[in-house]
């Protein structure tokens, strides 16, 4: 009878107060850091959702799972092998005998390594086709967003779930869930082979499997939420910069350098606390496994050995020293996949903090959508009413108020009042942008409601006062990747709306490289692209949102001469503060407060000398005085 038990008993006061220590600590640290984290979805949701994704590609996965139990067979075969060449050496062996058994030795780990590289490239190929899955229907959810949705989430937020948290699904579709599978199939294998080969050591071994379940219990609740804590301030990092960034120019005017230095390294410090904190709860874990493996060894190595030693039984069964080197390295494969499992937990859990956020943006319904019964419109003639139409941002706070009016097609009808009466939403509304509360929008005589929004949209040319120009060339900012328009039909409308009288002065013409956001050219320039961009696509319909703000005399004179040419094409809706811009409108339509407050052409509202003459002869003086 051997003397283990006191070693058992010791290790296992030892193990018990650790893991005591471990659970107060971390619980004590997730107090204090105060991380809240606020699940939405469990685990078997988030697989399932991912798995939809892996279902094509069943096929591949199948072949790869097949390919894996080569190398399962290798992992459980090769101790025995090692284990039955030590007892050959023992006893009167020959050299051919131990050569043959070298050679399938070397075989087997030939074949499973060969099996390992096919696997690898087979699981790469098909996680990233269904990486590059996830990233379309993610991007192409973000575009189904209203305006007011996509106002409400940060760009840095959208990028980081579009960029970042992909990437980190990407692991799991091409390691993680195989080698998970992989893992189990080996422990399974290797405690049948243990159980085979003596099941009195095998029992000892499993004495440590209890703690190793705690063990993992403990880091699973607590990584995920340190996890889940990483990516929150990685989203706030990146929200943080893609702001600051873009405003980068505001910061320096205004000498805010140090207090946005201050801003950013108060967000690098949570981040760099959050990543503390899970290396912290990833240290524990591992170490802990490996303190219950060579716990196992060392009971191993003493009660085998001794009993080797003795030439005595081990619990009825007579130990050889094979038996003993097979086990050591079947202790060593039964632990090895535990301390993997650690790691793809790791990993396991950052996939499964990034998939909740990537699903949490999936769950966003869009508001504004086509109704069932939704017509395509392959032509409009541009006739618009507004009847009655009550619209608010914020319930309650009405920005229109029963707003009615009638714009005839091929008509100008310009929007004039101060800033928030409402002139720009009524144009959003026109487009779907947002929807309204009451009343009903017509477009020859169709509610919009009842329109695809796509083809609504379609029909509609938009020219706004901050024009947005893509990475890219004048040539693809024009037409917006529609290559089938040819260069003779870009030239034309370039030169109709005066774009040819810089165009032509670059050196590669249309050509020319556009920088981010169009910083390479002026505002004037930028107005005149916009122009260009709204007319090749033959819209039905141009809304002009203060397109002549902010821009320069001479360029100013270009405009105003493709207004005159374009207010012959089809119906205009015009916003505008300077009212010499629309002096030529059919209608003008004067608002305060959400509501119409006056209406006729120019020379109408200026005979009835009210609101819209008390503005005229104000920008009128304002005139005079700069050109004195």
């Amino acid at each position: 009878m051997y003397d283990f038990y006191p070693l058992l008993v010791v290790g296992g006061v030892i193990v018990f107060f650790s893991i005591c220590f471990i659970i107060a600590y971390l619980a004590i640290k997730n107090k204090k850091e105060a991380i809240g984290f606020d699940r939405n979805m469990n685990d078997g949701e988030i697989i399932r959702r991912l798995l939809k994704y892996a279902k094509p590609y069943w096929k591949s996965l199948t072949f790869v799972c097949i390919i894996m139990l080569f190398s399962i067979a290798y992992d459980i075969a090769s101790p025995l092998i090692i284990g039955w060449i030590e007892e050959q050496i023992k006893v009167d062996f020959e050299l051919k005998q131990l050569f043959s058994a070298v050679a399938f030795y070397a075989g087997i780990l030939i074949v499973s390594l060969v099996c390992s590289y096919i696997q690898a490239i087979v699981l790469q190929k098909t996680g990233q086709k269904i990486l590059s899955k996830i990233r379309e229907d993610l991007f192409v959810h973000i575009e189904s967003l209203s305006h007011e949705q996509l106002n409400a989430i940060p760009v840095g937020k959208l990028v980081t779930r579009v960029a970042n948290d992909t990437n980190a699904i990407s692991r799991m579709f091409t390691n993680i869930l195989v080698n998970l599978l992989k893992n189990l199939f080996i422990i399974a294998g290797v405690l049948c082979a243990m159980f085979a080969l003596n099941y009195e050591l095998t029992l000892m071994v499993l004495c440590f499997v209890p703690f190793i379940v705690l063990f993992t219990v403990i880091f699973r609740k607590f990584s995920r939420k340190a996890y889940w804590k990483v990516k929150e301030c990685t989203t706030d990092i990146n929200t943080y910069l893609s702001e600051n960034l873009s405003g980068i120019k505001i910061t320096q005017i205004f000498n805010q350098e140090e207090k946005k230095m201050r801003d950013f390294e108060e967000r690098n410090r949570r981040l760099g606390a959050a990543k503390q904190q899970e290396i912290f709860v990833f240290g524990i874990f591992r170490p802990m496994v490996y303190m219950l493996y060579v716990s196992s060894v060392l009971c191993l190595l003493y009660l085998g050995g001794k009993g080797y030693i003795d030439n005595t039984s081990f619990m009825g069964q007579t130990l050889t020293s094979g038996t003993i080197v097979t086990f050591y390295m079947y202790i060593s494969k039964f632990f090895n996949p535990i301390q993997n499992l650690a790691e793809q937990f790791n990993w396991l859990q950052s996939a499964f903090a990034s998939a909740e956020k990537i699903f949490t943006i999936f769950d966003i319904e869009p508001k504004i959508v086509d109704s069932p019964d939704a017509i395509e419109l392959d032509h409009i003639s541009g006739d618009i009413e507004f009847k009655n139409v009550w619209f608010s941002y914020v319930e309650g706070e009405w920005v229109l108020k029963d707003i009615s009016f009638h714009v005839k097609p091929n008509e100008t009808v310009a929007f004039v009042g101060s800033t928030g009466s409402g002139k720009s939403t009524i144009l959003s509304l026109i487009c779907r942008n947002y929807d309204f509360q009451k009343g009903e929008i017509l477009i020859d005589g169709i509610d919009i409601r009842k329109i695809k929004i796509s083809s609504l949209r379609r029909h509609f040319g938009q020219m706004l006062q901050d024009v947005f120009l893509f990475s890219g060339t004048i040539r693809s900012n024009i037409v917006l990747r529609e290559e089938n328009i040819p260069d003779s039909e870009i030239k034309r409308i370039c030169k109709y709306v005066n774009a040819d009288s810089f165009i032509d002065k670059l050196e590669n013409g249309l050509d020319e490289v556009v920088r981010e956001r169009g910083n390479n050219f002026s505002a004037g320039q930028r107005q005149l692209l916009s122009f260009a961009r709204t007319l090749i696509h033959k819209p039905s319909v141009m809304i002009l949102d203060e397109a002549t703000a902010n821009i320069d005399t001479e360029t100013e004179v270009l405009i105003q001469d493709t207004l005159e040419k374009m207010m012959n094409i089809g119906t205009m809706l015009i916003v505008a503060h300077r009212l010499s811009t629309i002096q030529h409108a059919d209608n003008i339509l004067l608002l305060s407060h959400g509501k119409i407050i006056e209406q006729g052409t120019h020379h109408e509202l200026l005979h009835q000398k009210g609101k819209y003459y008390q503005l005229y002869t104000l920008q009128y003086h304002k005139q005079q005085y700069r050109e004195a």
